[in-house]
């Protein structure tokens, strides 16, 4: 019986080491990128591999990856008659990336460069050494012993010279360090001129398969990355007021991916796969009181690609306006950083904006609003702030009540952060905060507050609901004062609440995105540089108007009108005026406003002058009782310039009363068409 159970044993471990054999041992694949779709952010890239599988297990792994890929996203097409069993992404800290040539000139001379920088620092440690010891052994003898005259006249000589060159040697140290340091300077500005990044890793894909026969599989390999996109900007002409747009649809594409496309078909698609894709549910509203700090208006923008983040944009310019006109002092501020500006007399600001991808901007008394950096100019309305009162229903009628909570938040900004000191009041008033070491000698010594972006002064801010708080920062000196002006001449106290915190190319429409395949392959290496890719031209009818509102701005613009916009399938964005054969400067296009008719703004006509002035005769103030009436009449003028009729629209308004003790009658508005509700009036002249 023994041989009997020796043959078995064999059998069955040969049987085992047959199954070890079905398994293929990890195998590294080649794989090139074939086809890359380009959203509005971010990027699905397709790449095509060969795989040799065997009847059994096959592991292969694609190296040489983005480091920035979405794991959730890859999808691997191709497979015939195999199936997957699992696949794992991850990054190769071991496989550095290959810089150009360019690049590793530059970073061989800034390692030379700081290896100059530590010897010079070597030296100047060397001589304060012999400095010091210099300075320790320069006295001579003793109280009993006399020294020889010429001895000490040597050694003073020897301690003078040898100092002198000591610190001059030092100083010439200091001074080749200094030089060495601003090469080191423009060195990183070139490195940030040619994008380079100091990524150490590249991602990797381990796919794992099974198949019941042994084959060549072409395998089709997607996924989705970040910091790519593009972004759409157009250039505008017009030649004559008579004359149809020509309108050049470009796109602006840039990728950061760490991998080079070479030679890739190229498809732009509007779609955007960051977007929160949940529809919004609308439930029972229930009044009650609320903390009018923490009220926030939670709607969401109706599109995934207005106002996308443009990151080549450097330096934004623009206005800040109200319902009345321009907000002189408005806080213009990039999110996230300490960088801000206030606007001008006439509600002007212009901001560098290399860090930070939205602009805040704020004023007493209106809603703060936020915006992605979308264009080099930008221009924002801002609502009044009428959030605060909650209409509570009464036995008695409507009453409006404001909840002001009856803790303090003396405590909490004297306990989270430093340097912050709490004066108590007397019974019954508010404590006093002060900020040490900006404290006035004249008593006045309580900071500027801001809650989410909004100014308050100390009485309302010492009512906030300390569980409200999320966080708590104080500035002082220049980086208040850089932000907020005078006004933080005694500190900044800056709160943040909880709730505070998308040529003649091939164009494919899908129910809810526009594809535009270009037909021309194109290589885009891994630098975020720009790129422009002309998607489309057209030759667009426009009816030519200009257009004057004297009240807020004396400037006249000249707009197109284009009707039927819809069929050109335009995305917000920049544009680059050309009119009469000239650069007239930029402006946006906003496609997605509800109207039949899509103007663009052509730029100002300084040829066409209108001016707006208060008749001092019709001026008159008069009392009757305790009434006070006010009579005021202005007058417009217009004067065309140019050597052939235009068309005018015009627009002023005649104030409107929300007082019931204020009237507004009598109102003589001319051959103007006039609405009663806004209290706007629009005048359509043709001027010879």
């Amino acid at each position: 019986m023994k041989p009997i159970k020796l043959f078995i044993a064999v059998l069955l471990f040969n049987f085992a080491c047959a199954k070890a054999n079905t398994e293929k041992p990890n195998t590294k694949v080649d794989s090139e990128i074939s086809e890359v779709t380009v959203y509005l952010s971010g990027a699905q890239i397709t790449r095509s591999a060969s795989i040799d599988v065997i009847n059994g297990t096959t592991t292969v792994t694609l190296e040489n990856l983005s480091p920035f890929i979405d794991e959730n996203s890859i999808q691997v097409s191709g497979l015939e008659q195999s199936s997957i069993l699992s696949i794992k992404y991850g990054l190769d800290y071991l496989n550095k990336p290959k810089f150009p040539e360019k690049i590793e000139v530059l970073k061989a001379q800034r390692r030379q460069i700081e290896l100059q920088i530590e010897r010079l620092n070597s030296e100047i440690d060397g001589f304060k050494k012999e400095e010091d010891v210099l300075d320790s052994n320069k006295r001579m003898g003793s109280e009993t012993v006399e020294i020889d005259v010429e001895k000490v006249k040597a050694m003073a000589s020897y301690y003078r010279n040898r100092l002198t060159e000591i610190r001059n040697s030092v100083i010439n140290a200091k001074f080749k360090k200094d030089s060495l340091n601003k090469e080191i300077v423009d060195i990183d500005k070139q490195f940030n001129e040619f994008n380079v990044s100091e990524e150490t890793q590249k991602g990797i894909i381990t796919l794992k398969l099974n198949s019941d026969t042994s084959s060549n599989l072409n395998i089709s390999l997607t996924y989705v990355v970040s910091e790519a996109g593009w972004f759409p900007i157009y250039d505008i002409r017009a030649n004559t007021i008579n004359a149809p747009v020509d309108l050049l649809y470009k796109s602006h594409l840039y990728q950061n991916t760490g991998v080079d496309w070479t030679d890739v078909n190229l498809v732009l698609s509007t779609g955007d796969p960051n977007v929160d894709n949940n529809k919004p549910q609308v439930d029972t509203k229930f009044l009650n009181f609320v903390n009018p700090y923490t009220y926030r208006n939670n709607a969401k923008a109706t599109s995934s690609f207005k106002y996308k983040y443009n990151p080549n944009v450097r330096r934004v310019s623009g206005s800040v306006y109200e319902s009345n006109g321009p907000i002189p002092g408005a806080n213009v501020v990039v999110v996230g950083t300490n960088n801000g500006t206030q606007t001008d007399f006439d509600g002007n600001f212009s901001l560098e904006v290399g860090e930070g991808e939205k602009l805040q901007f704020s004023y007493v008394g209106y809603q703060t609003k936020e915006i992605p950096v979308h264009a080099s100019n930008i221009t924002v309305t801002l609502e009044e702030d009428n959030t605060l009162d909650e209409v509570v229903i009464t036995g008695y009628g409507l009453k409006r009540e404001k909840k002001i909570s009856s803790y303090s938040v003396s405590k909490t900004l004297q306990s989270r952060v430093a340097g912050v000191a709490i004066d108590s009041g007397a019974p019954g008033s508010s404590n006093n905060i002060r900020i040490r070491g900006v404290n006035s000698i004249n008593g006045v010594n309580q900071p500027l507050y801001i809650i989410d972006g909004v100014p308050y002064d100390s009485s309302r801010v010492t009512n906030i609901d300390p569980n409200q708080i999320a966080n708590i920062n104080v500035l002082e000196d220049a980086a208040a004062s850089s932000l907020y002006g005078s006004r933080a001449r005694n500190g900044v106290v800056v709160i943040t609440t909880k709730s505070g915190t998308a040529t003649g190319q091939y164009k494919v429409e899908s129910i809810t995105t526009t594809k535009f395949e270009i037909s021309t392959p194109y290589t885009i290496a891994t630098d975020g540089d720009v790129t422009v890719i002309e998607i489309d031209k057209f030759n667009v009818p426009a009816t030519y108007e200009y257009y004057a509102a004297p009240l807020l701005n004396e400037n006249v613009f000249l707009t197109a009108k284009i009707k039927n916009w819809e069929r050109y399938s335009l995305l917000p964005g920049e544009a680059n005026i050309y009119f009469e054969g000239s650069f007239s400067g930029k402006t946006y296009i906003d496609p997605l406003a509800t109207t039949e008719e899509l103007t663009i703004s052509l730029g100002v006509d300084p040829n066409v002058v209108v001016k707006r002035e208060q008749l001092d005769n019709f001026k008159a103030s008069s009392f009757i009782g305790n009434q006070r009436i006010v009579d005021n009449k202005f007058e417009i003028n217009v004067k065309n310039n140019k050597n052939s009729s235009i068309n005018l629209k015009l627009v002023d308004r005649i104030p409107k009363s929300q007082n019931k003790e204020i009237k507004v009658d009598e109102i003589e508005t001319g051959e103007a068409t006039y609405n009663k509700e806004t209290g706007v009036l629009n005048w359509t002249i043709n001027i010879p």
